[in-house]
């Protein structure tokens, strides 16, 4: 049976230990400590006393949406007269499923409203009313409505959301200051670190569950940033949004998907850190709307056979593939082919850390980062843009080249290779303008294959260095060799002028 991701909506919130309106965040005794309220239960913490205290500042999300229900797209059908057999029954069909009913005066009806409900969960991080849950859970929803353990009900307003990190602000309001919680430092959570959930699962009200974490930095594919907690604590439909604690009762956590074949706990429930979801929530409150920096580059992982052609010695960093004509990367020196191993002072252990270290640090910010170009290690300062703002600019379109390469064919790591040529370009649908040797023949059995290198695709550079003809590449593959070189270092572009590196063996 196939596993899938799901968002864990519909369902209850996490919660442990939190700090009271008007008063300091209570704390918890140390996991594994008695004491006259926390007695040992067959051997066990009893978790009793956390839950009670931090339950008041968890609540439950329901979103109402309303939106008009519309007619389907129907054939066109030639007219159907008085005479016709059964003219008056495909009349009285077409007006109500294509043109809405028609009234007993034959006058057409307005368009039916269609409701649709959602449940998840959420937390209160300050007694003034703030509350944050998921993105998923509010959706594109009219009504909102908050709802605590007491049975209070609030209306609650949208302050800001964010799609990317799947992250939600509201705000209710309230003549008493209410229950809240606080974010810890997801950061410091090692693995096999106990946490508990307090939540709505399928409806059933407050439910508790513990566990410990199970892994940390999980990337499941939900969007550029994951780095989610892993946790086992019983995480099913509802409590999306909620919070996940440490057992000092500090928010580390906020619940967002699980993995089930079944859509029920397996035991496998993520959750996005509080280092990554702080810094969205102070920037949705202030502002509305997220404000992340912007390098303006096109990165790719570094394997060890990149690593090993680039003279990096381990594999580590952001291999930059592209680079925006409108980013702030171009104006501070960036070149295609530096790998980006530390920014702003913090290490690029791989290709998915840099995304999120960039996103986080503040707009328009002066910040050094160290590159390896050809070996050596290098210091460029940029000054971030907005990211908002870059992925509204458009890349300016290659200017077409009035050179020409003479046609030549040779064969090298598999491939068989050709200059450009008109023919070649029209066959391969080559953009105008793009520079590289032509591959018109790829070797099942060779590493160029297993690389995934494709027949109509274009070698602009081998080992950091521009081919134009053939006799280019194989020049460059000498040299390599020379050097002791196992792997040449390709960067691959595509008909439309999207590259990408890849370590090729010249065994």
């Amino acid at each position: 049976m196939a596993t899938k991701f799901s968002h864990a909506s519909r369902l209850t919130r996490i919660a442990v230990v939190a700090g009271f309106a008007l008063g300091a965040p209570l704390t918890a005794p140390a996991f594994g400590q008695a004491t006259a309220a926390s007695p040992l239960v067959q051997g066990q913490i009893s978790l009793a006393d956390l839950a009670e205290r931090v339950m008041p500042a968890v609540v439950n999300i329901a979103a109402v949406t309303t939106s008009e229900t519309r007619g389907r797209t129907l054939p066109q059908l030639p007219q159907l007269g008085p005479d016709t057999p059964f003219g008056d029954l495909f009349e009285e069909f077409f007006n109500r499923r294509g043109q809405g009913q028609q009234n007993q005066q034959g006058e057409r009806q307005a368009p039916q409203q269609r409701r649709s409900q959602s449940a998840g969960s959420g937390f209160v991080i300050d007694p003034s009313g703030i509350v944050v849950t998921n993105n998923h859970v509010i959706g594109d929803a009219n009504e909102i409505t908050v709802v605590f353990g007491d049975g209070l009900r609030l209306k609650a307003e949208v302050i800001g959301k964010d799609a990317k990190v799947d992250l939600a602000v509201l705000r209710v309001k309230h003549d008493k200051p209410l229950p809240f919680v606080k974010f810890g430092d997801s950061d410091k959570m090692r693995i096999g670190d106990p946490v508990m959930a307090i939540g709505n699962p399928f409806g059933l009200g407050g439910s508790v569950s513990s566990g410990i974490v199970s892994a940390r930095n999980r990337d499941i594919q939900q969007g550029p940033y994951d780095t989610y907690i892993q946790t086992d604590a019983a995480i099913n439909k509802g409590n999306s949004g909620g919070p996940l604690f440490n057992m000092a009762g500090e928010v580390i956590g906020i619940n967002t998907a699980i993995l089930s074949p079944t859509g029920g706990s397996v035991g496998i429930g993520f959750a996005v850190p509080s280092s990554l979801a702080m810094n969205i929530v102070d920037q949705l409150k202030e502002f509305g709307e997220t404000r992340r920096g912007w390098l303006g580059v096109r990165i790719q992982n570094v394997d060890d056979a990149t690593a090993e052609a680039l003279g990096l010695g381990t594999a580590r960093g952001a291999l930059v593939a592209g680079i925006d004509d409108k980013g702030p990367a171009k104006p501070a020196g960036l070149e295609i082919g530096d790998v980006i191993v530390k920014f702003d002072g913090k290490d690029v252990k791989d290709s998915r850390d840099l995304p999120r270290i960039v996103a986080a640090t503040p707009v328009g910010k002066d910040v050094p980062m160290q590159i390896m170009r050809k070996g050596k290690e290098l210091t460029k300062t940029v000054k971030l843009g907005r990211l908002e703002d870059g992925e509204k600019v458009q890349q300016a379109s290659a200017k077409p080249s009035a050179e020409v390469a003479k046609p030549a064919v040779t064969s090298a790591l598999g491939l068989e290779l050709s200059a450009q040529s008109e023919e070649l370009r029209k066959r391969y649908s080559i953009k105008d303008g793009l520079k590289g040797v032509v591959i018109t023949k790829v070797d099942s059995n060779s590493n160029a294959a297993d690389k995934r290198i494709l027949v109509g695709e274009l070698i602009v550079e081998i080992g950091q260095e521009a081919v134009n003809s053939p006799e280019d590449v194989t020049k460059r593959i000498d040299a390599l060799k020379k050097e002791g070189k196992k792997s040449a270092l390709l960067l691959v572009s595509n008909g439309q002028g999207e590259v990408r590196f890849v370590a090729v063996s010249m065994n």
